[in-house]
């Protein structure tokens, strides 16, 4: 189903029944759906023994059950102690100059052969998913060797490519077929992926570690117990990183050079901004870029990576006035969190200054979802998607091709671990 249906839908319905109201969901059952701040607050405040992701999770087989993702209760708290330092802000800074040279190997055509010459016509999801997956497999794996990096981006790729929106939407449909199956497809690509992560866990186990990669800290880091993470935990844990740490900031950026070709003032304002912080501004003067950031976070508030966060109960509790038992399901719609006209005025319209003349709660502006699981790699996500979108206009001119110039934007659908535009959006490179 497109996710833009599913956003009229649940507007119409709230706007019918009010906040909170119930939605049939499948496989799920009825969930008790909220949208206001209000609820925002009781949802990410509720007791963390009482939450879990709900089961069955669609993006299960792509991330493995051990991932920090689908992980309950202490399970969780002892898998995020883990990450969490290793994507702390203070330690992603170190990858500002490798996400800056990423950008501008795309650009110079390193993957493609066609550099972004005046006359080119870009598909800006391919470009996008291509650079924030050199970026990932370096902040992850440290791999910046030209044929490492290949192996990984084809399989990669292949993985992800293989679990398409059916088999994400119909879960009957992943069996076996006398290896005929999309199921099947995907489980070959999956071990093919598996078995390139065991082997760097492997080879830097036998190397005795070492590294400033993410990597290297998560075999370095212990558990309260002083126990080490299982190879197996280790592999979901990093199969979650390579999907959701790249999938979400290439489709964000999609989201943003759109917006921003849409609305010739914002991007003249943008330009104009990091113009004036140098000919060539390194990584922390870019993320210092007042109007990049609000850019960013506008683009993430009309775009959220995740529209709707889910969780079941495994005690009572009450959503805004509503009584809830164990095994009852509530959530959050991300679009009407992030449209609701009481917080956001013209709440339709793309307008990053919003974020200049006010600071919203967290309760009011949340793409990366809040509380104990809010996404522990939102940081890296936030700095990737500044530089990048921030080299692109400096180093380049583009235009929306005719199709996507005027007109209402592309429908959004699922893509793997987030929500994207339907149709590749293609831009045509101009002069300077």
């Amino acid at each position: 189903m497109s996710t833009d249906i599913l956003e009229r839908y649940l507007s119409w319905r709230r706007g019918r029944d009010g906040d909170p109201f119930r939605v049939r969901m499948p496989a799920l059952g009825p969930v008790l759906f909220t949208g206001t701040p209000e609820g925002a607050r009781e949802f990410f405040r509720a007791p963390v023994d009482l939450l879990e992701p709900p089961l069955p999770n669609p993006i299960e087989p792509m991330v493995g059950a051990a991932s920090l993702i689908l992980a309950r209760d202490g399970r969780h708290r002892r898998e995020r102690a883990l990450l969490a330092p290793a994507l702390h802000r203070n330690r992603i800074s170190a990858y500002g100059n490798a996400i800056r040279e990423a950008a501008r190997a795309e650009l110079s055509g390193e993957r493609t052969g066609d550099p972004w010459r005046p006359g080119t016509r870009i598909d800006a999801r391919a470009a996008a998913r291509a650079l924030t997956l050199r970026v990932i497999l370096a902040a992850v794996f440290g791999i910046d060797d030209a044929a490492r990096r290949a192996e990984y981006t084809t399989v990669t790729q292949e993985f992800l490519e293989s679990f398409g929106s059916t088999l994400f939407m119909v879960p009957a449909l992943r069996r076996k077929l006398f290896g005929l199956s999309g199921w099947e497809r995907f489980s070959t690509a999956r071990d093919r992926l598996d078995e390139l992560i065991d082997a760097e866990v492997a080879r830097r186990r036998a190397d005795g570690g070492g590294g400033a990669d993410l990597l290297a800290l998560m075999l370095d880091t212990r558990y309260e117990d002083g126990s080490a993470i299982t190879d197996t935990d280790l592999r979901e844990q990093l199969r979650t990183l390579l999907v959701a740490g790249h999938e979400t900031t290439a489709t964000a950026l999609v989201w943003a050079l759109y917006r921003l070709h849409r609305e010739p003032e914002a991007l003249a304002r943008l330009r104009a901004e990091v113009a004036a912080a140098g000919s060539d501004p390194g990584p922390a003067e870019l993320m210092a870029l007042p109007y990049l950031d609000a850019v960013c976070q506008e683009t993430l508030r009309l775009h959220p990576p995740v529209p709707i966060v889910l969780r079941r109960l495994t005690g009572d509790l009450t959503l805004r006035g509503v009584p809830l038992s164990a095994g009852d399901t509530m959530g959050i719609s991300m679009h009407l969190l992030h449209t609701d006209p009481a917080v956001w005025p013209q709440p339709r319209r793309f307008r990053p200054e919003r974020f200049l003349e006010r600071r919203y709660s967290p309760f009011e502006f949340a793409p990366f979802g809040g509380g104990h699981r809010r996404c522990v790699g939102a940081a890296l996500a936030d700095y990737e998607l500044r530089i990048v979108l921030a080299t692109v206009l400096t180093d380049v001119r583009l235009r929306l091709s005719p199709r996507f110039a005027h007109g209402p934007a592309p429908m959004s659908v699922p893509h793997t671990i987030t929500v994207g535009p339907r149709s590749a959006i293609t831009f045509d490179v101009a002069g300077f």
